[in-house]
């Protein structure tokens, strides 16, 4: 087919220029379709960057008549005359004529014009995130499959308001930056997009950011799903609407229960080094291989949850997660998306809640993350007295941004959509509430009022969950808050930043510096277990053991229990009773229930081992059925946040060191008793107040043999009329040493 025109429209050289420069803010101005004054009404002119074709051509997309393009630059810039019938209309219709290349070695390629595709995101779209109110902007920005008039291929977008220029560079172009360009859409959203065709799952691209400092980086994609395994850097495209969900029961039921009602034993992993395989790069198993053992363990164990250490990407391994670049991408050392999927998923479909830990309060400087990302503070505060954290060498987003809070509150809501998490533990709340945070006072700026609160981001926690309970009903989520600010898991309309549970930093505080002491001088330190009751109702709390208390020097717990071998396992059994039976929901780090001697090192795994050992095989038998009581005593999980539930009996016996007190369940029929000898001494005959006659038995003995103890205790007791701290009956005790028992009423036999 000829054309009949040979005229040629005028390039403009700056951008051609500014293409190579990649400071192209218009693609569409100097590729794709062009108009043209000097060509016949019928024509018009069709350009395209082609800089390894010999000879290119246009075609139509059901006609093999080929219209021959002209090379008008050496660098491989084409020209063609296209029929203007061959233009289609619609946003989401092409052209339908294509471009046809050949190389020097015969290989042809035929392939739809980006350039004369209309963009996936809406004038709505980019009014939302301007407003920070687009609640799935994952599905507009970032990489996502999409086909045009039957052609398939990825859409890609990033929001980068201040750049001059964006490349999409990957494995299918040759990482050349001058082959996709995107184009910044108009409306002054700062969104840049293009699609390109062909481009198949498992591709690899970066974004190539021309800074508003002229700087040119190589960025991954904020919004990226997947990623290399580092240190690479580049993202991976991937489908995540293609995996088969089989936890529609789980999801149901978790919907209609209240979960500060149900029982929570959290079993916190980190999954690169809870167990590893030699034959394995790194020894990390994956996602898959990984599901199989937690779900067994944790259900051996009597677990109710597990709480994964940051799973987003990161860079450095050593951060364990909490220094992220990838926050929308699950992290590739343990497998791919979907492997992440069907391990959330196997969990679900066997009883057992996934909670991941989420880092909203900083991000790492990474070049390739997001620190300056369109060459200004544009996730981060410019300022560095409210940009930089002083403790950890990162950047800490700027929460009064539209966008960026629409960033994060998204990021949230992804993890519950496209993998169904169950809860959210949200980390170093503290160092965002506060805007002196770890600072001296010429290091920081006061808020609007003069004050040290942070304004900005208490807004941002308060909507976060607020959307995050309306839309998910039954997911979590979980403040480590250190400080005592009021009402952190009280809801928003009365006040309160609206988290579900926060972490309880004084009551792991003062119960690991109690049980550090001697027991001979425990007699003085009696208030360090007792104060925790007076607050225990003003929160929701959760009662933390995690991986902070095991390392940088601190030891683990079973080292830092005083006294010779029997005395140092009998302490922390002793410990994990008066955990379990103190209201709050309860959190164990991995390798705590089986008393690993070593600090948590996260380059090697748990020292399975030391299960062949009685006293260890004891300690992890003892924390299995805790859960199991935990789950069984409603009692023991009910009232955890009401005072109703939650009685002393004895807690003015520091002489002795002597704690006793009652857990009872919602409907005030099932009462549970639990007493606690802090020293190595046998307390015998010790008298225990009880408001009702009746025969109570032994439900738990820490002090069991079962467990490695001595086996002293008082299988059952019954009530005498005989009054004890301030109640009308009592009964008479062995108390074990350093141990805890549980007792509870039961029926008489007739006689």
């Amino acid at each position: 087919m000829t054309t009949g025109c040979t005229v040629a429209s005028t390039v403009s050289l700056l951008d051609l220029q500014r293409l190579f420069d990649g400071q192209l803010e218009d693609p569409t101005t100097l590729l794709g379709p062009q108009p043209c004054a000097q060509a016949p009404a019928q024509w018009t002119h069709v350009r395209s960057f082609l800089p390894e074709a010999s000879s290119a051509w246009l075609q139509h997309s059901t006609d093999p008549i080929q219209i021959p393009m002209k090379r008008i630059h050496p660098s491989g810039l084409f020209e063609g005359l296209c029929p203007v019938e061959w233009r289609g209309h619609g946003r989401e219709s092409t052209s339908s004529y294509r471009i046809g290349s050949s190389n020097v070695s015969g290989e042809t390629k035929v392939s739809m014009d980006s350039y004369a595709v209309a963009p996936l995101s809406t004038d709505f779209d980019q009014y939302l995130i301007g407003e920070g109110k687009h609640r799935r902007i994952y599905d507009v920005l970032g990489a996502h499959g999409r086909t045009v008039d039957g052609v398939v291929g990825v859409n890609f977008a990033v929001w980068a308001p201040n750049a001059r220029g964006i490349s999409v560079i990957g494995d299918f172009n040759g990482w050349d930056h001058r082959r996709n360009p995107l184009q910044k859409m108009p409306g002054g959203a700062g969104i840049w997009e293009v699609f390109i065709p062909g481009i198949a799952t498992g591709s690899l691209y970066k974004f190539r950011v021309t800074g508003a400092d002229r700087q040119v980086t190589d960025r991954t994609d904020p919004m990226g799903y997947s990623a290399e395994l580092p240190p690479r850097t580049a993202s991976v495209v991937v489908d995540l609407d293609s995996y088969t969900w089989n936890d529609q029961d789980w999801i149901a039921r978790r919907a209609g229960s209240n979960a500060l009602q149900q029982p929570m034993s959290v079993y916190e992993v980190h999954l690169g080094s809870w167990q590893t395989d030699p034959a394995m790069p790194n020894g990390w198993l994956n996602y898959r291989e990984l599901a199989h053992r937690l779900v067994k363990y944790c259900q051996e164990m009597n677990y109710t949850h597990l709480e994964l250490l940051p799973i987003s990407e990161h860079p450095y391994t050593g951060s364990w997660g909490y220094q992220t670049t990838g926050y929308f991408s699950v992290t590739s050392r343990y497998g791919s998306p979907a492997d992440f999927m069907y391990f959330v998923d196997y969990c679900h479909q066997h009883g057992i809640g996934v909670i991941i830990d989420w880092v909203p309060a900083h991000f790492p400087k990474d070049r390739h993350g997001l620190a300056r990302f369109d060459g200004t503070a544009l996730y981060e505060h410019l300022d560095p007295r409210q940009g930089e954290h002083p403790d950890w060498g990162t950047l800490i987003f700027n929460y009064g941004r539209n966008e960026v809070r629409n960033f994060l509150i998204a990021n949230a809501l992804f993890w519950l959509d496209k993998y169904h998490i169950d809860g959210l533990r949200v980390d170093a709340v503290a160092s965002m509430l506060y805007l002196d945070y770890s600072r001296q006072p010429n290091q920081w700026i006061p808020n609007r009022h003069g004050g040290r609160e942070n304004l900005e981001a208490i807004s941002l926690l308060r909507e976060f969950n607020e959307v995050v309970h309306a839309e998910y009903p039954g997911v979590v989520t979980i403040a480590e808050e250190s400080t005592a600010w009021e009402g952190v898991s009280r809801p928003v309309h009365s006040g309160g930043l609206g988290f579900s549970l926060k972490w309880n930093m004084g009551w792991m505080n003062d119960t690991t510096k109690y049980f550090r002491h001697n027991p001979i001088h425990r007699k003085y330190h009696h208030n360090e277990l007792t104060f925790s009751l007076i607050y225990a109702f003003h929160e929701n709390f959760t009662l933390p053991l995690s991986h902070d208390e095991v390392v940088h020097g601190k030891r683990s717990l079973l080292d830092q229990m005083p006294g010779d071998l029997w005395q140092k396992f009998a302490n922390l059994r002793l410990l994990y009773t008066y955990m379990w039976m103190h209201p709050g929901k309860k959190l164990l780090f991995m390798g705590s229930d089986f008393g690993q001697w070593t600090e948590w090192n996260h380059n090697r795994e748990l020292d399975w081992g030391l299960l062949k050992f009685d006293t260890h095989g004891g300690l992890k038998q003892l924390v299995s059925d805790l859960n199991r009581l935990h789950v069984a005593e409603p009692a023991l999980h009910e009232l955890d946040f009401d005072a109703a539930g939650f009685q002393w009996i004895d807690c003015l016996n520091a002489e002795n060191s002597i704690l006793a007190f009652l857990r009872r369940n919602q409907a005030g029929d099932q009462t549970v008793f639990a007493a606690f000898n802090m020293t190595p001494v046998v307390r015998r005959d010790y008298r225990l107040g009880m408001d009702a006659p009746g025969t109570y038995r032994e439900i738990l003995n820490s002090d069991s043999k079962f467990y490695g103890g001595s086996n002293v205790g008082t299988l059952q007791s019954i009530a005498e009329p005989i009054p004890a701290q301030g109640r009308p009956y009592s009964i008479l005790l062995n108390l074990p040493p350093l141990a805890g028992i549980v007792l509870k009423q039961v029926a008489d036999e007739p006689q």
